[in-house]
């Protein structure tokens, strides 16, 4: 049985090979994402593995069904690109990775926070000049600043734990309230809230058509002037036009993002020779309050072994024919 994995990196293969010894499952590595242009290269396989900017439209789902393929494993916990409509109405079986490593991805949203409010990446491009000067390396202290958590599901959870070590007082918006984070100090409250209060907020919630946007020039006008906002979820939580107003503004302080909506066309890829198009990201890269990093929240060597292992353990139950052991993996 054989599996095509699209948007393959060479860590991909490392580490699905490690892990597929024992399973066996045969895996065809193809660096393009999967979209439109590419579903036809599709032959004689039974599922498709990707990742989070294959586009997985009803259409391409529809050549997918036509072409025998019975599963798509995302390996990912998002599954905002996968039509699961037109999967289901073709009988194509659905799986994901619904938690890999938690701490990978809150670790890193702490990572760029400390970076961005210490300027710890600036203050090492100096020292490494000679230039031992403090000026324009002024931070804040996190010990005892508000901060926002939207979205308190794993990592969400790891995050608020992270900060409450920091002193912070953290408050949180979710549909579905956590009795543990709450038990430990978290403060749940309305999103609108949340907005109000926070000196800093931390996007960690899944996109879904009605968060589309969820930080834009309504949601910013509410938040305090010169607050920090990490985004290391989906790119289209915010809309980047109005972020990169609400930077001129100064309303927005400091801006950390590991996704943008446009990262298919960026991210994961060497374009260090190529001149790059997009205009909308080199205005926010000029700003000197702005830190990204390409979509690697979720880059360690734990989280990567959980990805390969439960993906390949999904992949091999469904062919099987048996339900994998995680039920929140089946989407359909």
């Amino acid at each position: 049985m054989k599996i095509i994995m699209f948007s393959a990196q060479p860590y991909d293969k490392v580490f699905f090979d490690r892990y597929n010894v024992d399973i066996g499952i045969e895996i065809e590595y193809l660096e393009t994402h999967l979209g439109p242009h590419i579903v036809n290269v599709v032959d004689n396989a039974i599922g498709v593995c990707v990742f989070v900017n294959d586009k997985l439209t009803a259409d391409v789902i529809a050549t997918l069904a036509q072409k025998g393929v019975k599963i798509i494993a995302l390996r990912c916990a998002g599954f905002n690109n996968v039509d699961l409509d037109a999967a289901k109405r073709y009988g194509i079986r659905v799986c994901r990775v619904p938690a890999y490593s938690p701490e990978a991805v809150a670790e890193h949203a702490v990572a760029m926070l400390l970076t961005l409010n210490r300027k710890t990446h600036k203050a090492y491009n100096r020292v490494r000049e000679q230039n031992f000067s403090l000026t324009g390396l002024l931070g804040f202290n996190l010990h005892q600043k508000t901060v926002g958590v939207i979205g308190t599901g794993k990592i969400g959870r790891a995050f608020c734990k992270i900060m409450l070590g920091f002193g912070c007082r953290v408050i949180a918006y979710d549909l579905f309230e956590d009795a543990q984070l709450i038990e430990l100090g978290v403060n749940y409250t309305t999103q609108e809230e949340l907005m109000r209060q926070s000196d800093i907020i931390s996007l960690h919630c899944p996109l879904t058509a009605d968060n589309h946007y969820l930080i834009n020039k309504d949601t910013l006008a509410l938040m305090k002037d010169g607050v920090t906002l990490i985004n290391t979820s989906r790119g289209g939580l915010v809309c980047t036009a109005d972020i990169i107003e609400a930077l001129k503004q100064h309303k927005v302080g400091h801006l950390g993002i590991d996704v943008y909506e446009q990262e298919e066309k960026l991210f994961f890829r060497n374009l260090s020779e190529d001149i790059i198009e997009d205009d909308t990201i080199q205005r926010l890269m000029s700003f000197p309050n702005v830190l990204v990093t390409a979509h690697q929240a979720f880059f360690t060597d734990e989280a990567l072994s959980q990805i390969a292992q439960i993906t390949l353990g999904s992949i091999a139950s469904l062919i099987k024919g048996e339900e994998p052991e995680d039920s929140a993996a089946v989407l359909v």
